[in-house]
Order: C-alpha cells, then sequence, then structure tokens
C-alpha cells in the first residue's frame, strides 16, 4: 500500500528526495497497510537533531483499545546524522520545506519519502493546471481517434 501526498507536487517545486524510516506504535503499521492515514497537511521539522513529522493523520486501528495512540501525534524519522545536518543547513540557508511525498512499505517496514521542496506561486500552479488540461485533452483525442 502506497499512500502519496498529491498535493506536494502542486503546491511545491521538488528538488530532491530522501528515504527515511519513521517510529511507530501500536497498530499504526497497520492502519497505513489497510491505508487508513492522511498526510496531506503534514510537513516534517528537524528538532534537536532529529527529523520530527507533524500533522500527520494515522487513523486508530478497529481493535484498539481506547488508551492508543494519539491519531495526529508527532512522530519521529529515522535518517543519518548527516543527512539531517545536510538538510538543515539547506532548509536554514536557503528557505526550503521538508515535505513527507510518500508512506510506503520496504520488506515489511514503513517508510517515508521526504521531499526538499520550494513552494509555487499562483502563475506556476496555472502554469501546471494548463499543462495536466492539455495533455488530458491529447489522451482523450488519441482514444478517440483509435475508435
Amino acid at each position: 500500500m502506497t499512500i502519496e501526498n498529491k498535493r506536494a507536487s502542486f503546491n511545491y517545486f521538488i528538488e530532491d528526495t530522501l528515504e527515511c524510516g519513521i517510529s511507530l506504535r501500536g497498530n499504526e503499521v497497520k492502519s497505513i497497510r489497510s491505508g487508513m492515514c492522511n498526510i496531506k497537511e503534514s510537513w516534517i521539522t528537524i528538532q534537536d537533531g532529529n527529523l520530527v513529522m507533524r500533522g500527520c493523520h494515522i487513523t486508530k486501528w478497529e481493535t484498539s483499545n481506547i488508551f492508543d495512540i494519539d491519531e495526529r501525534r508527532e512522530r519521529q524519522l529515522l535518517a543519518h546524522k548527516k543527512e539531517i545536518v545536510k538538510l538543515q543547513n539547506f532548509v536554514q540557508e536557503s528557505g526550503h520545506a521538508l515535505i513527507p511525498l510518500k508512506l510506503y512499505f520496504v520488506n515489511g517496514r514503513v517508510k517515508v519519502l521526504v521531499g526538499l521542496c520550494v513552494g509555487k506561486h499562483n502563475y506556476d500552479k496555472r502554469e501546471s493546471i494548463k499543462k495536466k488540461d492539455a495533455k488530458r485533452d491529447i489522451e482523450r483525442a488519441l482514444k478517440e481517434r483509435n475508435k
């Protein structure tokens, strides 16, 4: 199961990516595996030399108890110290943002694809909408032509 942040490519220019692990508790892995997760409004900060993902919503598993984990808690991402320092320098100097792009499984472990992003302006967003519409029109015309 792959959970994608489709709004990230619309709102940001993605310059670089980094694959990280994520520290989860309880039944959160089961919830992610069944697709009960939302990363559209989440972001990543660097706190005390650690990557922390905030705003991610992982719905509680049906059979979990009432004392289980908060659905919107901060989750620590697992990366090498050199990579974290490099990202921290880049974010502080040039004003980039760290945005989670995907949650997916590799050998039974949950991974997060972190994007080093720069925000788009409104005219950039309009341009990407025009390209998307043109691509859709071309595909529609080719489909009608092949009938």
